[in-house]
């Protein structure tokens, strides 16, 4: 590092740290060392060096945009023709993605001091949460694929600890498993990629693998097989088909962990994509499978909201939708309007999930059926509801109806198939926010909502907070990518855009809700139902496919190791106790004999030897 640099730029290697510094200081109350002052000083330690890191990464804005970007790198091991670097990358897009995943994080720390207020390993989840930011915030820095996939390593691991934090209750354990599993087929399949492309390129840094692209000498079959590897483990993260099974059983973690998982974990691992853009062009056939995975998430992921009863899985899938409608940006060379897309929903997802833990807390309830009549009784929850679910759609003027705009404007021309995609996406998730909406917040109070106060300071706070920052995310996203106004989109853009979002609210007001009567008479519309509900049963053709394959390929693995491999070992082993046996009754203890049986073996040795080397 170069003296001249700042020294904030300087110690921007630190940033990672202090989440990590938050696992270590929260150690002596999760190991119970500290009983006195209760798990809480962990929380207000694991909070502190997230502000610390959330400043300092605001002074590193500052710089970078009166100085320009800057570069560190560090070298970390060597060895013949392969060098291994730490390096991060200092931009207006990185530290911007930076804010979010540390704000977005001390929002939810916040946050989770009044929803876990009675949970005895408190220290325990603010050390995971402190984990799994300083993985996130070395993902959105970092600028060797290297250093990228170690943290996204890092990041499976942090998932897999929080989303079996009450790992006391069996479902909870398989969701854990389901979720470290399914993602760890998309790292395998990514590490094949990265080891590749080291091998290949020689390098690990993104500027020089963006640099050897141009010259790269590869055979198509290569180049897309290494396309592939590479867009597996941003599949894996962002729960698109077919790995999205993950992020529904996920919300069996506690509430605050969804609300960064649903935000800011899914953009980073759609940013780790937009950095591999680039060397994708190597490989048509990825970019192709990106548009058409996208595609079948953005619909599917909508359709199957609508059809679910539990308040936090249904938003969940509306999640792996939004990032699908990402990917097919980034597969066609969209990174302005995927970035934009990104931030507008990470912050309105957040502000959705604070809503509706709030309801989970003061409810212990997450059953849709079950709640009603709650808006006059939470009007500060209510608010934040309404604001997240107008953020995360297309309604005038908030953040995601410019990137809509933008979205539809670009994909018009060249590809109208996928903005009706965008544009059908806008509506189905309208129709599923209002539904909710309605379940929720309207109609006569339940038993389990009649009695239902307002959410403690410390939930209200944050949704408080996180409720203006939507309203300005317009304001933002115009200071790091400058947006339009009204006048530059089309009048059919537009005239779209409201009808796909008007017609949405119309269905979501008018479709019958009935909390006794939740299934059809019809059978056809049963049968819909269904369909949905259970995810277009993909688990169960997981079941009599992939994994019926696998277990019978194990069963025969499992056949040849038992008959063939150890049958040999152990007939072999009995083939000499035999012919042990036999010498042991031909032994008679004269000296003579023995030198006889030396000497004949010598000459059969040196007889054989003879033999070869003629």
């Amino acid at each position: 590092m170069s003296a001249a640099l700042p020294l904030p730029v300087q110690l921007a290697w630190l940033i990672p740290i202090y989440g990590f510094c938050g696992v270590g200081l929260s150690l002596p109350w999760a190991c119970g060392w500290f009983r006195l002052s209760g798990p809480r000083p962990a929380a207000y330690l694991n909070i502190l060096v997230t502000l610390l890191a959330f400043l300092h990464g605001s002074l590193l804005m500052l710089i970078v945009l009166r100085d320009g970007s800057y570069s560190l790198s560090h070298d970390w091991f060597q060895t013949a023709d392969l060098q291994l670097q730490l390096s991060f990358e200092l931009s207006s897009t990185s530290l911007a993605s930076l804010e979010l995943v540390t704000g977005l994080s001390l929002l939810a720390q916040v946050f989770a001091l009044g929803y876990l207020d009675k949970e005895w390993s408190l220290a325990r989840f603010y050390g995971l949460v402190g984990f799994f930011e300083g993985a996130m915030a070395g993902v959105v820095l970092s600028s060797s694929l290297f250093l990228t996939y170690f943290l996204l390593e890092m990041l499976t691991l942090s998932t897999y600890l929080l989303v079996g934090f009450w790992y006391g209750q069996p479902l909870v354990v398989t969701a854990a498993r389901d979720a470290f599993l399914t993602k760890r087929v998309g790292d395998v399949l990514l590490l094949m990629g990265v080891v590749a492309l080291s091998a290949w390129a020689g390098v690990m840094s993104f500027e020089d693998l963006y640099r050897w692209v141009p010259t790269a000498d590869l055979t198509p079959l290569a180049g897309n097989l290494l396309g592939l590897g590479l867009i597996a483990g941003p599949l894996g993260k962002c729960a698109q088909f077919p790995m999205h099974l993950w992020l529904d059983e996920a919300m069996e973690g506690p509430n605050p962990a969804s609300i960064l998982r649903n935000s800011v974990v899914v953009t980073c691992g759609a940013l780790v994509l937009l950095r591999l853009m680039p060397i994708l062009q190597l490989s048509p056939l990825s970019l192709a499978v990106l548009v058409a995975l996208g595609s079948i998430t953005a619909v599917g992921g909508s359709l199957v909201a609508i059809a679910q009863v539990d308040i936090k899985r249904t938003l969940s899938y509306t999640t792996s939708a939004y990032m699908g409608l990402v990917f097919v940006a980034i597969a066609l060379q969209l990174p302005a309007i995927a970035l934009l897309l990104l931030f507008a929903h990470a912050v309105a997802k957040a502000l959705l999930f604070m809503s509706v833990g709030s309801v989970i807390a003061t409810t212990n309830c997450q059953d849709l059926s079950e709640l009603g009549g709650m808006g006059s009784r939470m009007p500060a929850t209510t608010l934040a509801f309404l604001v997240g679910a107008a953020g995360s759609t297309a309604l005038l003027p908030l953040g995601c109806f410019w990137a809509f705009a933008l979205n539809v404007e670009a994909l018009g021309q060249s590809a109208p198939a996928l903005a009706a995609i965008v544009l059908v996406t806008n509506t189905l998730t309208l129709v599923n926010l209002t539904r909710v909406y309605r379940l929720v917040f309207l109609g006569a109070p339940q038993p389990k909502t009649r009695r239902t106060p307002e959410a403690n300071w410390s939930m209200a706070v944050p949704m408080v907070a996180l409720s203006v920052l939507v309203l300005v995310t317009p304001w933002i996203m115009a200071r790091i990518d400058p947006v339009p106004g009204l006048a530059s989109f089309s009048p059919q853009v537009l005239a779209w855009l409201i009808l796909s979002s008007v017609l949405g609210l119309v269905i979501g007001s008018r479709i019958p809700l009935h909390k006794a009567w939740s299934r059809p008479i019809l059978p056809l519309w049963r049968v819909l139902q269904d369909l949905l509900a259970f995810d277009l049963y993909t688990d169960r053709i997981y079941r009599v496919t992939v994994v019926a394959l696998v277990a019978r390929l194990a069963w025969w693995v499992d056949w040849f190791d038992r008959r063939v491999v150890d049958g040999l070992v152990n007939r072999l082993g009995r083939l000499s106790l035999a012919s042990a046996e036999g010498m042991r009754l031909g032994v008679s203890g004269q000296m003579q004999t023995y030198v006889l049986t030396g000497v004949v073996a010598i000459v059969l040795l040196l007889t054989s030897l003879s033999w070869v080397v003629r």
